[in-house]
Formats: C-alpha cells, structure tokens, sequence
C-alpha cells in the first residue's frame, strides 16, 4: 500500500524552528516515496506511543526532583524553573489522559457498531 500525501509545504515563522535532521518513514511518506505495510505502521505506532509515555514519565520524575531540590536547597532553584516544569508535565499528563479517553472512546464506538 503506497500513500502519498502530496505536496505539503510548512511556513514558519522563525528560522530557528527549522529543524535538520529528517523525521524518518514520515518525510518519505510526504514524498510519496514510501510504502508502508500494517507491521511497520503498527510498530512505529507502538515505538511513538511508548516514548510519549517514558517522556511524560521523565517530565513528572523531573518536577519532583525539582520540588526535592527546592525544600532541600532553595538557593540553587529558580521558582520560574519550578513552575514551568510543573506546567509542562501537567500539560503532558492532560494530553495523555485525553488520548486515552478518545482511544477508549473511539474503541467503544467500533464495539457497538458489531
């Protein structure tokens, strides 16, 4: 099954976002150079799923480090560090819960329609 997507073309805004390295099988499947079978589709799913996971993970071990270090030796944190890291790992937490719920939700749905 060959997909093709297109032509896509990404304006951004600030140099520095453009990243250098190719993002792997997706960069060839936007070229329409790429086939990709149901195994490889369903093992980058579980490989991109499975470092979603062990980041958000890292994220919450890393507010807690941090809010160990500011009871312990409040001088050598900054509380913007702090804050920032607990916004982003909640932000993380959130994202997650709600991919669950869709995907529980979206597999409910697939089950009824039996």
């Amino acid at each position: 099954m060959n997909l093709s997507f297109g032509s896509m073309e990404l304006n951004r805004s600030n140099a520095s976002h453009l990243g250098t390295s190719a993002i792997g099988n997706v960069s060839k499947a936007l070229n329409g150079n790429a086939s990709v079978d149901g195994a490889e589709k369903k093992e980058s799913f579980r490989t991109y799923l499975l470092e979603a996971v062990n980041e958000m993970n890292s994220q919450q071990l890393n507010v807690s480090a941090l809010q160990e270090k500011v009871i312990t030796d409040p001088d050598s944190v900054d509380i913007h560090d702090v804050t920032t890291a607990m916004a982003k790992a909640q932000m993380s937490l959130d994202l997650a819960q709600n991919v669950i719920d869709r995907l529980v939700k979206g597999w409910n749905e697939l089950s009824q329609n039996r």
